[in-house]
């Protein structure tokens, strides 16, 4: 019905087992929700590119497959399909978990996240996605929809349609990382460090912020970023080991909290 939609790192490793990652050997339908026609769509931005999901190449299959350096001018027709409840709740390609109810997408090559605009080439109805995973790997087909985008674009039923993808935004060059220096119970002693690591870091203009969870009760994480992979990573890097503060902790935009 549906084309199998793997997330990368697993069929990297592990693509004739895929099942074993899932509590469902197959896809189904999700519930339907009533009022899913008024769900808004993404508001296409541009965004760095994911530390996860986009390496040069990868195979899936035994077939090899190439990620884009740049999605500019990107346009393509084709059939898409959808992807359920099967793979609801796990983390997609670039490490965001997959919501059967929010507009994304999966495609074999595009950088992550991008946001394109798939159109209907039947009757022209078009719908804005995110792209956040990578899939489908079948035959003939170039784009996974969740079922929310599936259910806008009325093929939920039909399972796969001819339509045209074009690019609408595509991420950044570089991708991007938060640098946690600490975890502090005491939000005075956070506060502290944060403006004393600003002054440290200078002429860099890398923000340090705190991070609290629970309401302010718990744990108040100390963090530098987002800094682009790379030198300036490197930089920030190298100035922390000479403040004696040794293997801080790199987080990606979906490990934050």
């Amino acid at each position: 019905m549906k084309a199998a939609t793997l997330l990368l790192a697993l069929t990297l490793v592990l693509a004739g087992c895929a099942t074993s990652r899932y509590q469902h050997a197959n896809d189904f339908t999700p519930v339907a929700l009533a009022d899913i026609h008024k769900l808004p769509e993404p508001e296409p931005k541009t965004e760095p590119r994911s530390s996860m999901g986009n390496p040069r190449s990868y195979q899936v299959f035994g077939k090899e497959y190439q990620v884009m350096d740049s999605a500019d001018n990107y346009k393509e027709r084709g059939i898409a399909s959808w992807y359920g409840m099967k793979f609801h709740g796990h983390r997609t390609s670039n490490g965001e978990i997959y919501d059967v109810y929010q507009f994304t997408a999966a495609h074999k090559t595009l950088p992550l996240p991008s946001y394109v605009r798939v159109t209907r080439v039947d009757n022209g109805q078009s719908i804005i996605v995110r792209v956040n995973d990578r899939g489908p790997f079948h035959e003939g087909r170039i784009i996974d929809l969740s079922y929310a985008a599936a259910v806008k674009l009325g093929i939920n039923k039909m399972g796969t349609a001819q339509v045209e993808v074009e690019i609408v935004k595509p991420p950044h060059a570089h991708s991007v990382r938060w640098v946690q220096v600490s975890a502090l119970s005491d939000a005075a002693a956070a506060r502290r460090l944060q403006e004393s690591l600003q002054r440290s870091l200078a002429p860099m203009t890398w923000p340090v912020n705190i991070s609290t969870q629970d309401g302010g009760t718990g744990l108040h994480k100390v963090r530098i970023g987002p800094v682009p992979e790379g030198e300036d990573l490197n930089a920030v890097i190298e100035r922390l080991n000479q403040l004696n503060i040794r293997q801080p902790l790199l987080l990606a935009a979906h490990q934050l909290n």
